[in-house]
């Protein structure tokens, strides 16, 4: 067999690959803040940038959220008949609504709106001309806003509004991560995460850039009825750490001491009373109380299926103008970072739900019985389908 040698056109283009890298700062798009800039000050949204003010916050505190989604008309007519059309894009998730500007919408039908998120997981609208600071006002309609302790405030100083930034200046580096990790809800690691977020793109490429969204509604239904038993009774830990130690590594402030907090691994909806897997791969890192080889398995297998399975997910094109309102609470998602040099811009904001309430707690403080999302739907639909009871086998001895 021949020797291998490197030969010098291999090396040169090594060497360019690595020229190429330095000078667009390649990096991993989600324990890295977006701290790149092109130099463009010219540019419409200047005011909009990353930026990162050395600020020291307290700690988060339990704050009063009221859910709006339980003051809602539960057929949604006031916001229904103001829609040109509305149109479900799955089964399972994703809802577009045509024909309402979103700065008419009145306190019904915001109401309206939190339970159709919650029922959908994530509702879409285009073309809305809504500035940053009526989104925030109907992000405070759904509870008190969240604060992000390390991603990029706008130039402006809002730091109730969280940017969403890439251009030419940083390139993703696909060595630094892999496409399942990017999957996430939103600081699940907080003692109230995130409830119905919104996010407006202001500026984005010709097409790519798009966001999937997975629901955890259908998760949890495609199981058994003996796993889905078992992961009621668990909970695991969420951690900040990373994503500050991300910011950290890029020298910039960590505005809030990070935390790790321990939710349950299916949680219900206050509104819908539907059961959702919550568990993602950005941030949930153990599940407590069994050993780490069955916590591995466990969450590889839930992180797998959320980032893998079709059947649980949405994809949107987004287009300057368009937003979006997804509930944090029973959906996950990732953007994709195929559009590079182009600038993709957005803005978002993000009240605080309820803390995660398990099944058992649920049922204790409602004295009502969570469901199954997808029993439910099919109920309405007048479909029977009977639930199958989980299976116990009895031991065996063993004959060798």
């Amino acid at each position: 067999m021949a020797p291998v040698a490197t030969s010098k056109t291999a090396t040169e283009a090594v060497q360019l690959d690595l020229k190429a890298e330095s000078a667009a700062k390649v990096f991993n798009p989600f324990y890295s803040p977006s701290i790149g800039d092109d130099g463009d000050d010219t540019y419409k949204y200047a005011e909009f940038k990353p930026s990162f003010p050395d600020v020291s916050w307290e700690p988060l505190g339990e704050v009063k959220v009221v859910e709006r989604g339980l003051l809602a008309d539960l057929s949604k007519k006031n916001l229904f008949s103001a829609a040109k059309k509305v149109k479900h894009l799955t089964p399972a998730i994703g809802t577009e609504i045509e024909g309402i500007d979103l700065r008419q919408l009145s306190d019904e039908q915001k109401d309206e709106l939190a339970l159709l998120v919650g029922e959908r997981g994530v509702v879409f609208f285009r073309d809305q001309e809504l500035t940053i600071h009526e989104q925030l006002d109907i992000a405070r309609h759904f509870g008190p806003l969240h604060k992000h302790a390390t991603t990029p405030i706008p130039r402006n100083g809002l730091e109730e509004v969280h940017v969403v930034y890439n251009d030419a200046s940083r390139r993703p580096d696909p060595s630094a991560f892999s496409k399942l990790e990017l999957w996430h809800s939103d600081v699940t690691y907080e003692l109230q995460p995130p409830s119905v977020t919104s996010l407006k793109v202001i500026t984005g490429p010709e097409y790519g850039g798009d966001t999937l969204w997975s629901s955890g509604y259908a998760l949890y239904s495609s199981l058994s009825t003996g796993f889905q038993t078992y992961l009621e009774g668990l909970s695991a830990v969420h951690s900040a750490v990373a994503q500050a130690e991300g910011a950290r590594a890029a020298g910039l402030p960590v505005r809030r001491k990070e935390i790790e907090t321990v939710h349950p691994v299916v949680r219900v909806h206050p509104a819908t009373g539907w059961k959702s897997v919550y568990v993602n791969p950005g941030f949930t890192r153990r599940i407590v109380g069994v050993p780490k080889a069955e916590s591995d398995t466990i969450l590889n297998f839930l992180f797998r299926q959320i980032g893998e399975n079709p059947d649980f997910q949405v994809r949107f094109k987004w287009e300057p103008n368009s937003i979006a309102f997804w509930d944090n609470r029973v959906v996950t998602h990732s953007a994709t970072f195929d559009f590079w040099p182009a600038t993709r811009h957005a803005l978002r904001a993000t009240p605080h739900g309820e803390k995660p309430t398990s099944v058992a707690d649920y049922e204790k403080q409602t004295g009502k019985v969570a469901k199954d999302r997808q029993l439910e739907i099919w109920k309405q639909q007048g479909v029977s389908v009977e639930q199958k009871p989980a299976v116990v086998t009895k031991a065996r001895g063993y004959n060798d």
